[in-house]
């Protein structure tokens, strides 16, 4: 099992004490977990270096950020080493929980001619398992 500081050299990003700390937490959560909740958890956090910590994680892939129902932006961990593009997330509007759906992404759209392509963003939400203490759900896994 790779180390956070491992997670972090192979994600492309320097090892700092902020990084290791703010992804440790994130892996040790089942909850996703609000910028107010890391920053009660690690007590000595400055709050602009948990922003910055935060985006960097999200932009390198090794934390996803999804917005609750509130408003509030809410982060977990993404698991290690399985890509992100190939298939659909669907955010439960409860929790703010991001779960892996195993179904492929629609094709991309027939664009004109001189347009490209850089991202397809789908974002399908609903309540979760959990949240809907129902006996069936949509998704397979959580992060």
């Amino acid at each position: 099992m790779p180390t956070t500081s491992d997670l972090l050299r192979d994600a492309g990003v320097k090892v700092t004490p902020g990084r290791v700390r703010v992804l440790d937490a994130l892996l040790a959560t089942i909850q996703p977990m609000s910028h107010a909740d890391l920053e009660a958890l690690l007590l000595d956090a400055d709050r602009v270096t948990l922003y910055r910590v935060l985006d960097s994680l999200v932009n390198c892939g090794l934390a996803l950020k999804a917005i609750d129902p509130r408003g509030v932006f809410r982060f977990s961990a993404s698991k290690v080493g399985q890509e992100h593009g190939g298939h659909i997330h669907f955010r439960c509007t409860g929790c703010g929980g991001v779960f892996c759906l195993k179904t492929a992404p629609p094709p991309s759209p027939k664009l004109p001619r001189g347009f490209r392509l850089d991202t397809v963003e789908l974002d399908i939400s609903g309540t979760c398992r959990s949240c809907n203490r129902g006996p069936h759900a949509l998704f397979t896994s959580s992060h």
